[in-house]
């Protein structure tokens, strides 16, 4: 259609001057005519109307999850006098599958049209929604002009979880299970005493018989549980990962109009294993009020203090979204950097592709300084990457420590869960051979 307007008015302004030039007949002025006349009102049109055009873009919400549908309303509003013949959005957000982009045909005078965007969420990141470009153009295509609208907010996509059910448990008491006599803002069993009210404090911290006594308000302070934190050491290493090739999946088309969900794999990537590892393994334990702290070395060191609080999950998995993969530091050297901190009688979950004895030397490290390793070690062959993860799984249970082998394509969610069940009594008994043959 534009190419064929464009080849209209060519003929008409051209012909129409040599028409006029060779045989001088008022026709071929009138063709000439009628071509500038139709060139001016096509630009004059479009200036118009794009300076007219009002353009915005909402979502229901700023966080989601990886395979979550992410929806957004798209509005065009023309303010001119004149009707908006064609207008084109492109959304050119950087996100994968990412939709949004449509032709818009006829929006009248002091009318709008507005459409809602359905995307599947298939990568873990940040990412600007925007930019929006909008083109106008006439009737006969004569004219394009653009106008871009800058990404005024940001999506962020958290890692997917996966329902662990249960899991190897923690040990429940720090050695001879005292209290750890260390404040903190949690609300625990524990009360070791009252102070003044400050602001920010919250209403259900108030002890209303001391403060009715007192005659100002006293809020109690607590003194930190005795159950052991637990922290995942997360291996970002760049060399130890190992991926796959693959293709980002197309979203069927009935999942898109019907905003169902449809099912999702992870990429086969070690890393991707990893974090989606930890999220899980995150969200189970501080679903069951336990502490929870993060360790890894990306691009920089980072350090997450146990905490349990819906607040402590968002910031954990927050930190996972942007995570690259691109540390040099080895699972060993990170334990040696922290492990040094941590509480006695912690559980510490190793995550890592690693094949090396990096690995051992980690987990030995932990069990010389009182604390209790758990490897979740994923099978590096699997990803196409080196050999070595069986032999290295059947070293670590010969140092007493519990390993939950992962392979690629694996059910997580049913292949952590089943780690508790099929494991946990056999890695008991082999802790508990010795002692029973000290005994007899």
């Amino acid at each position: 259609m534009k190419n064929i307007g464009r080849a209209l008015v060519a003929l008409l302004i051209f012909g129409g001057l040599f028409g006029s030039l060779v045989s001088g007949a008022a026709f071929y002025s009138r063709l000439l005519y009628l071509g500038l006349l139709l060139f001016a009102v096509s630009w004059l049109w479009v200036a118009i109307v794009a300076r007219s055009l009002r353009f915005t873009r909402q979502a229901e919400f700023w966080r989601a999850s990886v395979g979550d549908i992410f929806k957004e309303q798209y509005e065009v509003k023309n303010t001119s006098y004149l009707s908006a013949l064609w207008v084109e959005v492109y959304n050119q957000m950087s996100l994968p599958t990412a939709s949004g982009s449509r032709l818009l045909t006829r929006i009248r005078p002091r009318e709008k049209q507005s459409y809602v965007a359905r995307t599947w969420l298939t990568r873990r990141g940040g990412f600007p929604l925007g930019p929006t470009l909008l083109v106008v153009s006439d009737p006969l295509g004569l004219f394009r002009i653009q106008k871009r609208y800058p990404a005024e907010k940001s999506l962020i996509i958290l890692p997917m979880i996966f329902p662990i059910t249960t899991f190897l448990s923690p040990p429940g008491l720090l050695p001879g299970g005292q209290v750890i006599r260390r404040k903190t803002m949690d609300i625990t069993p524990h009360a070791a005493g009252v102070r003044e009210y400050v602001p920010g404090d919250a209403m259900k911290r108030i002890h209303w018989p001391t403060s009715a006594r007192r005659g100002q308000l006293m809020v109690k302070e607590f003194e930190q549980d005795p159950q052991a934190e637990v922290w995942i050491f997360l291996d970002a290493q760049q060399k130890v990962q190992a991926q796959k090739s693959f293709e980002t999946p197309a979203m069927p088309l009935e999942n898109l109009l019907f905003s169902r969900k449809p099912k999702l794999t992870l990429p086969p990537s070690t890393l991707e294993y990893e974090i989606s590892i930890a999220a899980s393994l995150a969200h189970y334990f501080i679903e069951h009020k336990r502490a929870v702290g993060l360790v890894m070395q990306d691009r920089a060191y980072n350090m997450i203090s146990a905490e349990r609080s819906e607040r402590q999950e968002n910031k954990i998995l927050e930190t996972l979204a942007f995570l690259e993969g691109k540390g040099n530091l080895s699972i060993a050297a990170l334990v040696g950097a922290q492990a040094r901190q941590l509480p006695q009688g912690s559980s510490v979950i190793l995550v890592t592709p690693a094949v090396s004895l990096d690995v051992i030397l980690a987990a030995d490290d932990l069990q010389r300084r009182n604390l209790h390793p758990v490897v979740v070690l994923l099978a590096a062959e699997s990803f196409d990457g080196p050999r070595g993860s069986d032999k290295l799984a059947f070293q670590l249970k010969e140092q007493r420590v519990p390993v939950c082998l992962i392979y690629c394509d694996a059910d997580l969610a049913q292949t952590l869960s089943a780690f508790s069940s099929s494991n946990f009594s056999q890695d008991l008994t082999t802790w508990q051979r010795p002692v029973l043959s000290h005994l007899t």
